[in-house]
């Protein structure tokens, strides 16, 4: 699980049924080095970060002198068809009307049934499949990772001390490797995880991966499903979570989890979030990004692509995505322990709906994308 495909590999563009419509022009896999930076939490706003470290993620290519990417909101007084995209953009009034519209046609016509079960055994298949296609495509760095995730980058300053990371659904290494080539940390380690064999091979086979010969930084990728359960034998010594390969219980000190749990079927989400928590140190870090309940990539969707829950769909490759609600995200993280009735798991510190206003000026639409972003503590 990983990063939508990149602009320049995107699948053919799907559209929405043709009635009700909304306007979309978007891939189904979307592209998050251009999503809107929400501001940081309080605990690691950019006052506590060196400006030197930060620059180093933004340049060569970073936003031009005297703009503040993610800052270019739609006043009243602007133009809106001057500009390409605004940020933090508010939502037209008949915006939930319409796409309510094009939720009833998705489920008029979902998925048929002697294919659902097909899509949800066997999921790494069809992430293994997309990989194996853009492997070599498929890098991005993620230069907004500083902008919205900060905490990040105190993990590699030089006298951070020792860090433990872990990136969940890793992909072709879009976040592990800005990490090691920005790292300064000599006690940072790193983690890289996926459940599809061949995005770890890819990572693995990266000559931006470390050997003896380079000295890049500590990381380990390896193959984990987020949501497996523990096996018979552990769960027999009353173990209920699973880990990945050489990460211990309560070791991880930050942990990225961007753009995955939309590809879990929502029976999986309890079982994944504990297993995140398990990874977690007592104070550790958790922060989540992915898509938020009617983005553009929701709008946009096939007929026959709805699965067996609402919002939970197929796209063209096989590969499946839930868009979210901020409630739902809330809840899963504010859950008791397992075997706890009472108490929660994490402390929201940041919990955000990311709406961006894209626009195509010479056909005269108007297209949001909606992202939720989420910063929580272990208890």
């Amino acid at each position: 699980m990983s990063d939508p495909v990149p602009a320049a590999v995107a699948v053919a563009p799907q559209t929405a049924t043709p009635t009700p419509t909304l306007s979309t022009t978007s891939s189904p896999h979307d592209t998050p080095g251009c999503t809107t930076p929400i501001p940081p939490s309080a605990e690691a706003g950019p006052s506590t970060l060196r400006v030197s470290v930060i620059d180093k993620w933004l340049k060569p290519n970073g936003p031009p002198k005297g703009v503040s990417f993610g800052a270019r909101k739609l006043q009243e007084q602007d133009d809106v068809w001057s500009n390409n995209a605004w940020d933090h953009a508010e939502l037209p009034d008949d915006f939930e009307e319409r796409a309510a519209e094009i939720m009833e046609a998705h489920a008029a016509s979902p998925v048929p049934d002697n294919k659902v079960t097909e899509y949800n055994a066997r999921p790494a298949k069809y992430w293994d499949k997309f990989y194996s296609h853009h492997a070599d495509q498929f890098f991005k760095n993620r230069r907004w990772l500083p902008l919205e995730f900060p905490e990040l980058v105190l993990c590699c300053e030089p006298d951070a001390g020792p860090k433990v990371v872990l990136e969940v659904g890793c992909g072709a290494g879009n976040t592990v490797f800005p990490l090691l080539m920005h790292n300064e940390n000599p006690d940072l380690r790193i983690f890289a995880t996926d459940y599809s064999k061949t995005a770890v091979k890819v990572v693995q086979s990266s000559e931006m991966y470390p050997r003896a010969e380079h000295g890049l930084g500590q990381l380990s990728a390896s193959v984990w499903d987020i949501s497996s359960r523990p096996s018979d034998e552990a769960a027999a010594q009353g173990m209920t979570y699973s880990l990945p390969e050489g990460v211990e219980a309560g070791s991880v000190d930050v942990l990225t989890v961007v753009y995955v749990l939309s590809a879990l079927h929502p029976d999986e989400w309890a079982q994944a979030v504990h297993n995140l928590y398990s990874c977690l140190k007592p104070g550790g870090l958790l922060l989540v990004r992915d898509y938020g309940r009617h983005d553009l990539a929701q709008l946009r969707i096939k007929k026959e692509r709805l699965l067996d829950v609402p919002n939970f769909y197929i796209r063209g490759d096989g590969t499946r995505v839930y868009f979210f609600e901020k409630d739902q995200l809330g809840d899963m993280l504010t859950a008791p322990p397992r075997g706890a009735e009472t108490g929660n798991m994490f402390q929201i510190n940041q919990l955000a709906e990311d709406r961006r206003l894209l626009v195509n000026r010479k056909e005269q639409k108007k297209m949001y994308r909606i992202w939720l972003q989420a910063k929580a503590t272990k208890l």
